[in-house]
């Protein structure tokens, strides 16, 4: 049983302690209703439904639940399968109503994503915007809920986490011998070394750059640190709180005279949650997600860059229309993105191409290429070369998807891969309509995301309900099962015979990645001299990058701050493998058509044949179409085999990542090496130990060494899985034994339950298809409508 808690969506609790444990309150109607205000009326109409089927089968869950309990609750021992059917029970009744939608706008300086998160929920200067500079300094999460008043909290690093960097910052500033006047200035020039003084003074007031880590840590901190390492602001109105807010996620100046009691902690914030009252915008359950793009030199704060990258299903990446076509930012933000399709949750991938209001019509007129038709009016080139750009952008961001991921991907189909969204007319509308800014179409998106996910989550949950009642229906049927049914011996051997056929096809899927990893092994052995050496090189030769250096190695070979590209040596060295394996392994965990690479599939054909068993034996020892038994088993099964799907995503991202893990624990002692060196020509010496230590470990087989480990990731995730196939089914062939096994007693009667359930089961159908009609008739309205009239001409 222990075995299958991780993964099944409605694992028990541990029965000993939660048996008799009171299922949390219902959420009250007006509260629910509020939920889908940010929905138009048709929208409105099919989650209403939804909310609706999903509420009821609680109270059928709770009602059965408290049933059970007082027909145990005096009893001194309770049997295991009693115990097994309480706690999931109750564990179905908690299951959150929906998991948050994270949608990650991804950008780089000055891109405008705070400025389309303020458009898209109707608040014009909630977060900080400040033309080219960088304005938002951490990772920003807005939300709304059904709370009467705005709020923040901001969440600082624990004592331990500001010690970890302080330690990396004193590090970094430490000069053990004297530099000659140019290699000072260099020195002094170094970004690594002008963000460390900046974060000390700012925390521990000027000179604080001169102190070591053992006189920092007995000094005083210059702002009030609360205990419990979070801040939470409250405010009636969004522009009390923006007012706030704005001092903890404004990046400070570094000329700043006279600064707040907030700004001086503003070193410690690791990350702010924003919640709106009940807005008519964005629903409850999406959480926008504003990402720099870089990550951080602190270690917690780019673990969470990375798991914030990884654990949204969709990401925009957000990049102003001047510089779209252009610079290694822009190229690293898509790469980004689109690896997180691959080792995580990610699902859909968008460029968001902002501030398109921006055109010179002189210049635009004398460089146009396309068409005869004549322009004669500002707005009209605007709308002209958004086109061209959803055009343009379309087919390279496509071609780029289809290097990494396989020709079926989801995110392929996508009609919309491109939008071109003016925040600023989106307020003013002196050259666009509303529509025009496609400020509308993003939150269109938003809602269909939502809703769309509340479907499947409401049919899953229901038909898991509808498992849970017949089965517990079963404990008190008169009907004994016949023995030629119960032939379990024979049952367990088919499931094992299964079971084995399962494990090859999985050793068969996984062999499909074997010769790209060796290709790309090779690939890295033969280029990562010359990757390396580009790494190391700047366009500046060694000015101001001597200390910077000395963070990359500290960080085992990463450094992020807030006004460089990302540094990623490991990385780096190892994507000639990456680019032979990207497409194979998406195919691996991608969803659809069964084929010989591809995982879920063979799993679901897994549960499939089971399923088809459970009928087979059905019809042969004489069940009824309906029998509560057959509807059992085949339930349990969907729900056990359905919950291996998140434990596989979950195990995704640690095998993606083993090859850049692996590289970085074998480079770790020459990182290290190179992070002790300090005084004249520091900064070659630095460059020297590198190489040579990536050489050494090249020699000595790190590449194979990465491979093994990644071949060996997914052997556990095998293991894993047939383990917990194994386990879950096992418990399920027992629960359908006899009721002379002792593992039942009589229960109270819940045949009111089980047929209100069976109702709710049938109704699943006539809501879908009244959502279909729906959305019928809104398109057909919407193709009726006449256009919104057009601002005067500029």
């Amino acid at each position: 049983m222990e075995d299958t808690e991780d993964f099944v969506g409605q694992g028990p609790h541990p029965v000993d302690d939660d048996v008799f444990k009171e299922p949390m309150k219902k959420r009250r109607r007006s509260d629910r209703d509020q939920r889908f205000r940010a929905f138009p009326s048709m929208e409105q109409s099919a989650l209403k439904e939804y909310e609706k089927l999903e509420s009821r089968t609680r109270r059928v869950l709770s009602n059965t639940y408290q049933k059970l309990i007082q027909s145990v609750f005096l009893d001194d021992s309770i049997p295991n399968g009693v115990k097994y059917l309480i706690n999931r029970l109750l564990a179905l009744i908690e299951k959150p109503s929906l998991d948050p939608i994270y949608i990650g706008l991804f950008g780089s300086t000055g891109a405008g994503k705070s400025s389309l998160i303020n458009a898209i929920i109707q608040q014009a200067m909630f977060l900080p915007v400040s033309g080219e500079s960088i304005c938002t300094s951490c990772i920003v999460q807005v939300s709304s809920g059904c709370c009467e008043q705005y709020e923040a909290k901001i969440h600082l690093l624990s004592d331990q986490e500001w010690k970890e960097e302080l330690k990396n910052l004193t590090k970094l500033l430490h000069r053990t011998e004297e530099l000659d006047r140019e290699e000072a200035d260099a020195w002094d020039r170094d970004d690594a070394v002008e963000e460390a003084i900046w974060k000390l003074q700012m925390f521990y007031g000027n000179g604080a750059e001169r102190k070591n880590y053992e006189e920092l840590l007995r000094a005083k901190p210059k702002g009030k640190i609360p205990t419990s390492r979070i801040i939470t602001l409250k405010a009636e109105e969004a522009g009390e709180l923006s007012v706030k807010l704005d001092p903890y996620i404004r990046t400070q100046r570094r000329d700043l005279d006279g600064e707040s009691a907030e700004t001086q902690i503003w070193p410690l914030i690791k990350h702010v949650e924003v919640t709106l009252p009940k807005s008519e915008l964005i629903p409850e359950g999406v959480v926008l997600v504003d990402i720099p793009g870089t990550g951080d030199f602190n270690s917690k704060r780019d673990e969470m860059w990375k798991k914030t990258i990884d654990k949204c299903s969709v990401i925009w990446v957000i990049s102003d229309i001047e510089r779209v076509s252009g610079g290694r930012a822009h190229a690293d933000l898509l790469n980004e993105s689109i690896k997180a399709c691959q080792r995580g949750f990610c699902r859909d991938v968008a460029l968001v191409v902002t501030k398109t209001d921006k055109l010179h019509l002189p210049e635009y007129l004398r460089e146009r290429k396309v068409g005869n038709r004549a322009i004669s009016s500002q707005r009209e080139a605007v709308l002209e070369r958004n086109e061209m750009i959803k055009l343009q952008w379309n087919r390279i961001l496509k071609e780029k998807l289809q290097r990494k991921l396989p020709a079926d991907s989801k995110v392929l189909e996508a009609s919309d891969l491109v939008y071109t969204v003016s925040a600023q007319e989106y307020w003013q509308q002196a050259l666009l309509t509303e529509e025009e800014t496609e400020i509308p179409r993003l939150r269109g998106y938003i809602r269909k995301r939502l809703l769309d996910k509340k479907r499947r989550m409401v049919t899953k949950y229901v038909t898991e309900a509808f498992g849970l009642l017949l089965l517990t229906d079963s404990f008190n049927c008169t009907e004994n099962l016949p023995n030629e049914y119960l032939h379990m011996s024979g049952l367990r051997r088919f499931v094992e015979e299964k079971i084995q056929l399962l494990e090859k096809a999985i050793d068969q899927c996984f062999a499909h990645i074997e010769q790209p990893l060796q290709e790309g092994v090779q690939n890295a052995r033969t280029s990562y001299r010359r990757i390396l050496g580009a790494c190391l090189v700047r366009s500046r030769g060694n000015q101001g990058f001597h200390q910077t250096l000395k963070a990359v190695c500290l960080k085992n070979g990463i450094y992020a701050s807030r006004t460089l590209a990302r540094i990623d040596l490991n990385e780096a060295i190892t994507q000639p493998i990456y680019d032979q394996i990207d497409p194979v392994f998406g195919g691996i965990f991608r969803t659809g058509k069964p084929t010989g690479s591809t995982l879920l599939p063979h799993i679901e054909a897994f549960k499939d044949s089971l399923q088809e068993k459970m009928m087979e034996i059905g019809v042969r020892n004489g069940w009824k179409y309906d029998s509560y038994k057959k509807s059992f088993l085949i339930q349990e099964i969907s729900a056990i085999l359905g919950g291996l799907e998140d434990y596989i995503l979950r195990k995704k991202r640690r095998i993606y990542e083993s090859l850049t893990t692996s590289v970085q624990n074998d480079l770790k002692p020459c990182y290290e090496e190179a992070a002790q060196i300090a005084g004249k020509k520091a900064c070659e010496r630095m460059k020297d130990v590198i190489r040579r230590g990536v050489d050494r470990q090249v020699d000595e087989g790190m590449f194979e060494r990465a491979q093994e480990r990644m071949q060996h990731q997914f052997q556990q995730l095998k293991n894993g899985i047939t383990e917990k196939v194994k386990g879950s089914i096992a418990t399920m062939l027992t629960l359908a034994s006899s009721q002379g096994d002792g593992l039942y007693k009589e229960l109270a009667d819940v045949k009111s339950e089980y047929k209100e359930m069976e109702k709710l089961h049938r109704s699943l159908r006539e809501v879908a298809e009244n959502a279909v009609l729906r959305r019928g008739m809104q398109d057909f309205l919407l193709r009726m409508s006449p256009s919104k009239a057009v601002p005067p001409k500029a």
